[in-house]
């Protein structure tokens, strides 16, 4: 059973005031100030996005640093080392830079670390490999902002660093040449929520503006800040939303060759390309060679100058993604075994698995495939490198960073959020970690918080969805968090007598919906089967639901998309 929260509705005289400035209607204004958007000037900006709206990359602390080192590097021919994390953010980073830097300058490489010989972040293998090969200049993407040792120790090598970061930084800065990162507690840079690539975009916004190179020749890098932001789950919000918009423009008009391959692959040529699409069908892609093979692989298919080059790029990175859907599922399938067959692990408010043989690359999916079915702070472990390592997930509202603070003095390292981490600990304190974790949990966690969450926007009746009214909600893409598909509640519906099963198991639920009076609306609700007694036993039910357009066959159709199903009242 999931609970429903209707959000608040906000200052009503500020909701019937937006509405007659905007001319809309008071539902749609509702949803704008539950976003933030309560002005005229706001809701101009948050429809008609505009590049003109991104802030002066020089408001950034240390970026006239970064521009004046890279351009140093350049005049003196120096070799530039361009180096990022495994993940869809890092790839991306460094394929943005390095295509950048490669329309002006060509004594560069990039460097993607190992997820299981060098684990996240800049490794002092790295660092070795930057020396041994004569790069006196490494610019890190998407990772650093906590690598005070490794920047020491790059120092001794006389290897520069440049970080270019968006996580929190700890207590203190690395002794690098620069260090970008809105986040610094003495950065005045206005929107703290960049992706890393996003971060690497400022860069390049604040070296082409020095090196009087035209902003237009930055709009053909957005695809990858925008496949960034999607896939890395900041708010999409702010700049954020600005670089999304024009970064899905670009996806859809002028890919890069790599990206291009991929989607094809993916089936979305000759669509509408959205943030869901991205989330569900690129960004996994693109993930799965740092999972099962190699960041690097990632890097080489989004810098493809040729068509060739990407399309077998596109094919290998497929390939591994593959892969990594068998490895994640039978993974999970032991994991679930593994709960259901114990009765301590059973009955605990949190879940801590081990397993040295699961594979490094996917222990994250699992952990949040985990919470599907047992909703709690979750964390899976495996073995790498003589450790135990893992990757842990969270539930709405819990803060899963303090609770593994708690338990630090058992970890050999942990870096994270609120709502995802990654630790490394000696395996001979997992069981000492395991329970210190569930003590915690157990103290910390709320009743509430155990149970599911539906966020519900606003309720409205199903003869409110016009065709305007879905127009006007189209406009609020790009979805993704703090503007989020706005979700919706209508009472007392009932199904038509074209509701049935559908799916190739019979998961999921085909439906017309309608109102006492009203008009018949198809939805689909997905793994939704056990509701099927609800719908159909001719009783009105009550949905929550979101609105979106069903592509079948070049036919675009009308459809809600029911997130849960309750008896009416």
């Amino acid at each position: 059973m999931k609970r429903w929260v209707i959000k608040d509705k906000g200052d009503e005289k500020l909701v019937t005031t937006l509405s007659e400035q905007v001319n809309t209607s008071e539902v749609i204004s509702r949803l704008l100030v539950q976003r933030g958007i309560d002005s005229f000037d706001k809701a101009k900006q948050f429809f008609r996005p505009s590049l003109e709206d991104l802030h002066d990359p020089f408001l950034m602390k240390d970026m006239n640093q970064a521009v004046d080192r890279i351009g140093t590097a350049i005049n003196r021919h120096e070799r530039i080392l361009v180096y990022g994390d495994y993940d869809v953010d890092g790839t991306t980073s460094v394929a943005l830079l390095y295509s950048f830097l490669r329309t002006i300058y060509d004594n560069l490489g990039y460097y993607i670390p190992d997820r299981d010989n060098e684990g996240y972040g800049i490794s002092m293998k790295g660092i070795d490999y930057a020396s041994e090969n004569n790069f006196s200049l490494i610019i890190a993407l998407d990772c650093g902002i906590k690598a005070v040792e490794k920047v020491k120790y790059a120092g001794e090598k006389r290897v520069d660093f440049i970080i270019c970061d968006h996580h929190m930084p700890g207590e203190t800065i690395p002794d690098a040449v620069a260090v970008l990162d809105p986040k610094r507690l003495n950065c005045d840079y206005p929107f703290k929520e960049l992706s890393g690539c996003g971060v690497g975009f400022k860069l390049i916004q604040g070296f082409a503006r020095i090196h009087d190179i035209p902003f237009e020749n930055l709009i053909p890098f957005l695809d990858l800040v925008a496949v960034s932001i999607a896939s890395d789950i900041v708010p999409m919000a702010g700049e954020n939303r600005t670089l999304a918009y024009f970064g899905l423009q670009q996806l859809n008009i002028a890919p890069r060759l790599g990206l291009r391959s991929i989607c094809k692959i993916a089936g979305l040529s000759g669509k509408e390309i959205n943030i869901s699409d991205v989330v569900f069908k690129i960004g996994p892609r693109i993930n799965a060679a740092g999972r099962m093979e190699a960041g690097s692989r990632a890097v080489k298919l989004l810098i493809a100058s040729n068509e060739k080059e990407a399309v077998e790029g596109g094919q290998e990175i497929d390939t591994y993604n593959l892969d990594r859907r068998k490895v994640d599922q039978e993974i999970t399938r032991e994991a679930l075994m593994t709960i259901s067959q114990d009765h301590k692990l059973l009955n605990r408010k949190s879940t801590v698995l081990y397993n040295p043989t699961w594979h490094k690359g996917v222990i994250g999916i699992v952990a949040s495939r985990l919470i599907e079915t047992y909703y709690r702070p979750t964390i899976v472990l495996t073995s790498s490198n003589g450790k135990a390592t893992g990757s842990a997930r969270s539930v709405s509202g819990f803060d899963l960073y303090q609770a593994m603070e708690s338990c630090s003095h058992l970890l050999e390292n942990f870096g994270g959020h609120m709502y995802a981490a990654g630790l490394t600990l000696e395996k001979e304190n997992i069981d000492a970690f395991s329970e210190c974790f569930e003590k915690v949990v157990s103290e910390r966690i709320t009743e509430e918080q155990t149970v599911p969450i539906v966020d519900i926007d606003a309720e409205i009746t199903l003869n409110e969805i016009t065709p305007n009214f879905v127009n006007v909600l189209k406009q609020f893409d790009p979805f993704g968090p703090e503007n989020m598909a706005p979700v919706f509640v209508a009472r007392k519906v009932l199904s038509g007598p074209g509701s049935r099963l559908v799916g190739a198991d019979g998961k999921h639920m085909k439906m017309d919906l309608m109102q006492e009076d009203g008009k018949t609306i198809s939805a689909i609700a997905f793994n939704q089967s056990h509701n099927a007694d609800v719908i159909q036993n001719g009783k009105p039910f009550d949905i929550c639901f979101t609105i979106e357009e069903n592509e079948f066959r070049g036919n675009v159709n009308l459809q809600l998309n029911v997130k849960d199903i309750q008896r009416a009242g």
